[in-house]
């Protein structure tokens, strides 16, 4: 007998995550209940020494990571990078330095451009770390003042266990009251490392920012966490509160 899944269904991030050894990096977006202010919350895990070994650090409105110990950095091309960045009205966010890629191409752009977010995630591919080929996790959100918040998501994956061809799944959505999406590289721990499938999961969004930022580091396994970071943007005023969150520092 097939199961049934409801595709509507709202979970909380506690009951997407809690008990989950490896999600991986993921990415929330969404809307308060208010529709005040647009949200976004970007973490990192890591099983080895050189995925442990990082930090957020704040520059300016964009967020980087760096290596907690240079000393003992193996191999930095994965592992350090932007995972936000504001260009204009758009703010992006990715788990690698395909962010770099949108931005250059928003430059000179005040309002997030659809086609610019496809067009320059067509340019890139998952991670070359085969056997896992993490998945590549993307989303930018238009930010200027507007009764519809829309937000975009992205997922590339690879095509097959050997790492021959990359699917590209572009998700486009309308702000929903006190509703966002959860995106996130793996289903689980493994060897290889199972990968995300099937749409952005949805989740219910606090009004209040520590309520997420506690929600989301408290249910991630405690062995595998690494940072995370947390925005709430009015929509309005354009300003927002952060939290940021290192388990290193």
């Amino acid at each position: 007998m097939a199961t049934y899944t409801d595709p509507y269904e709202i979970k909380t991030v506690k009951e997407r995550i809690f008990g989950n050894p490896y999600v991986g990096r993921g990415i929330i977006v969404g809307l308060t209940k208010d529709v005040r202010k647009a949200v976004i919350a970007y973490f990192i895990m890591g099983r080895s020494a050189n995925s442990r070994n990082r930090i957020f650090v704040k520059d300016g409105e964009n967020i980087m990571i760096r290596p907690f110990d240079e000393s003992k950095v193996e191999d930095p091309s994965l592992i350090i990078y932007y995972p936000v960045r504001t260009v204009g009205n758009t703010l992006i966010v990715t788990n690698g330095d395909q962010t770099d890629t949108i931005a250059d191409l928003c430059s000179g752009s005040n309002d997030l451009d659809t086609c610019t977010f496809v067009e320059a995630l067509r340019t890139r591919e998952f991670e070359p770390d085969g056997p896992n080929w993490t998945p590549r996790i993307s989303a930018a959100l238009d930010l200027k003042p507007s009764d519809n918040f829309r937000y975009d998501m992205n997922i590339l994956k690879s095509a097959d266990r050997e790492g021959n061809a990359c699917n590209r799944f572009f998700f486009e959505y309308e702000g929903i009251p006190g509703e966002g999406h959860f995106l996130h590289t793996y289903q689980t721990d493994g060897n290889p490392i199972p990968t995300f499938i099937g749409e952005p999961e949805r989740v219910a969004i606090p009004d209040d920012i520590d309520s997420l930022t506690d929600e989301i580091w408290s249910n991630l396994d405690e062995d595998n966490k690494i940072s995370l970071y947390v925005r709430y943007i009015d929509l309005i005023g354009e300003e927002y509160e952060e939290r940021l969150i290192n388990k290193y520092e």
